[in-house]
């Protein structure tokens, strides 16, 4: 539903419009008007209905069956209907329903009870549309996970065929072995980010804040992504302060952030290109900033890439499923921290992490 909700009003009375669009003056409608049923459903597609008013008496064809012919289409079946008739036996209220109206209001109308029914049936399209945006965004996700998890498990299933061939070298059998221990990290660690994530969202995760080694964090973080990035004949750069120092985080959701912007780095990177780490301690904290010499950013979607399942610039041949930078933004806010990007000239992209002192 739009900011300004759409009303369209049926009546073959254009007076009765009038007084609709007079008692529903303030509201902030935008009201449209079909002096005929056939109009109005030859022309809903125009009108784009967030709640359609419909007269029961009408010439040609009536409101019952002008309710029955929008409510047999799946595409408006959820526009709420509400009919407005001058009938008041129970039995003509019920046939209204029965034709699929969801409310009625008797004629001559009052003004506070159309506001009232009006506001109702557009807060139930609302959860209708909030609901149905849920459910189409839940089918992206699963579509796009079943896409990122497919990857790596073909890598391993490929993998293990090889390994099964007999007169295999040595050196053959360790690079494929490689492979598999790559891939089932990558699996473990999608699948760990949307657990952490969940419970990041709905308030149930409590920080574990312990006292870290930020530089021996950061050198465990670049090991772990060494053989990925030597795929791709990538040159990782740490530039970390020499002395040890501490800072106060959750070790595991802090170090998941890490692997994460240094995955996509290493991803969006050009081959025999460099991604760098770097760190520095900060009076009220830490800065830690991953750099790479991929495509960049663009400025207009330097916010969005943070929300969930939005993947930015779309890269051939490379997984994007839009959760890990979510993930990042998630957790640093968690720990009151920001993550911010910014060009890495004269190519590529700088994400950079504040940590504050706890």
């Amino acid at each position: 539903m739009t900011n300004q909700p759409s009303i369209l009003v049926i009546d073959d009375e254009p007076d009765n419009f009038d007084v609709i669009e007079t008692l529903l003056d303030s509201e902030g409608y935008q009201l449209h008007y079909a002096p005929t049923g056939q109009q109005a459903i030859d022309r809903l597609h125009i009108f784009q209905p967030d709640v359609i008013l419909l007269d029961v008496m009408m010439p040609d064809l009536d409101g019952m069956q002008v309710c029955r012919q929008i409510k047999s289409d799946s595409q408006w079946q959820s526009v709420p209907i509400i009919m407005v008739t001058a009938l008041t036996a129970k039995e003509d209220l019920a046939r209204c329903i029965a034709a699929g109206a969801d409310d009625f209001i008797s004629k001559p109308v009052n003004g506070v009870e159309l506001r009232a029914r009006v506001h109702s049936m557009l807060r139930m399209k609302q959860q209708y549309d909030n609901l149905q945006t849920l459910l189409n965004l839940r089918e992206d996700m699963v579509n796009m996970i079943v896409h990122d998890l497919r990857n790596p498990l073909t890598s391993i299933v490929l993998s293990n065929e090889i390994l099964r061939l007999p007169d295999l070298s040595l050196q053959q059998q360790q690079r494929k072995l490689d492979q598999i221990t790559i891939a089932s990290q990558q699996m473990q660690s999608l699948i760990d980010s949307l657990l952490i994530m969940a419970k990041l969202e709905s308030g149930k995760m409590v920080l574990n804040y312990t006292e870290l080694d930020l530089r021996a964090l950061c050198i465990s973080a670049l090991a772990d992504v060494e053989a990925i990035a030597l795929q791709k004949n990538l040159n990782l750069v740490s530039e970390l302060p020499n002395s040890g120092g501490i800072v106060k985080a959750d070790a595991p959701i802090f170090r998941r952030v890490l692997d994460n912007l240094l995955s996509n780095a290493i991803k969006f990177s050009p081959s025999n290109s460099q991604v760098t780490l770097k760190a520095e301690y900060l009076t009220a904290g830490a800065k830690l900033q991953v750099l790479d010499s991929g495509s960049g950013v663009a400025h207009n979607l330097r916010q969005s890439i943070f929300e969930k399942y939005d993947i930015g610039t779309r890269m051939p041949e490379v997984s994007q499923i839009g959760l890990g930078l979510a993930f990042c933004k998630m957790a640093i806010e968690a720990h009151h921290g920001t993550i911010t990007v910014e060009d890495n000239h004269p190519k590529g992209t700088i994400f950079t992490i504040f940590l504050q002192c706890v």
